[in-house]
């Protein structure tokens, strides 16, 4: 596997008060969740995109100090804007690595219509506890709920899986990573990341959405490994990150023991 690179942001210092100076007009503090006027809707930024994820950059993030502490919410556009990212703005965001009976993890591959990362393969679901109130959590127990929920809504919109498959109650909360990682010149990602491990008894099924989905894979740990071989496919850089650091041995775990119990509930947060 390639060593990925990744860039951290020196300055200015992510903290409340940095970031409500920068971007006054853009978090909103008051209202966690309210959608603002002159959304992603009707800016140039997004023209010539898919529609429906032009729709989606109008949902609402959690904007974050540097540790993990919420500020407010703004725009998931605003928020994956490289141009803000590069002046510290910061939001919450989960990762979920769904094994079956096999242990075997589920691949997805992005969409085409993607505006972030599109085509590239990743980790079952990676996406965002929206600001309102069932998914934002001002300490860790609460943040780790809302992630947990979170992950059941955007498994069934992004690969059809159904709620009871599914439920938070059965996502195990590993650790935080935080990073940072463009995606083109104007796009990008500045997360801390919330990593989910499942491992459904029941198995699931899978009904994926083609504007979020390209294609899916169950793979073996040997299988991914060759697939990081193949020029020809791209990695999300999140999830070459955590395959790079982590992901192996807590699959290892996972198969010698059935469970990840030794790596869960982690208080600190990875700086990567």
């Amino acid at each position: 596997m390639s060593t990925t690179t990744t860039t951290t942001t020196t300055a200015p210092a992510i903290t409340a008060d940095n970031i409500l100076r920068l971007f006054a007009g853009d978090v909103d503090t008051n209202v966690i969740g309210q959608a603002r006027q002159n959304g992603g809707t009707t800016d140039a930024d997004l023209a010539g995109y898919d529609e429906e994820q032009i729709r989606l950059m109008d949902e609402v993030c959690i904007v974050l100090d540097e540790n993990d502490v919420p500020i407010g919410s703004a725009s998931k556009k605003v928020c994956h804007l490289m141009e803000n990212i590069n002046k510290g703005l910061l939001h919450r965001a989960f990762s979920v690595f769904l094994f079956d009976a096999q242990n075997r993890l589920l691949l997805q591959q992005r969409a085409s219509e993607k505006i972030t990362f599109p085509d590239m393969w990743t980790n079952t679901c990676c996406s965002h506890p929206l600001g309102v109130p069932t998914e934002t959590g001002a300490d860790l127990p609460s943040s780790v709920a809302g992630a947990k929920r979170a992950a059941t809504r955007k498994l069934g919109h992004e690969l059809g899986i159904p709620a009871p498959q599914v439920p938070p109650e059965h996502f195990k909360f590993l650790t935080r990573i935080h990073y940072l990682a463009p995606s083109d010149g104007k796009w990008g990602e500045h997360e801390i990341d919330y990593i989910l491990f499942s491992k459904p008894k029941e198995g699931v099924t899978l009904d994926p959405s083609p504007n979020e989905v390209r294609d899916t894979r169950w793979v073996t740990k040997e299988e991914l490994r060759d697939m990081f071989g193949q020029p020809g496919l791209k990695f999300t850089p999140w999830f070459k990150l955590i395959c790079e650091n982590m992901l192996f041995a807590w699959w290892d775990k996972l198969e010698k023991e059935g469970d990840v119990v030794a790596f869960e509930e982690e208080q600190h947060i990875r700086r990567m």
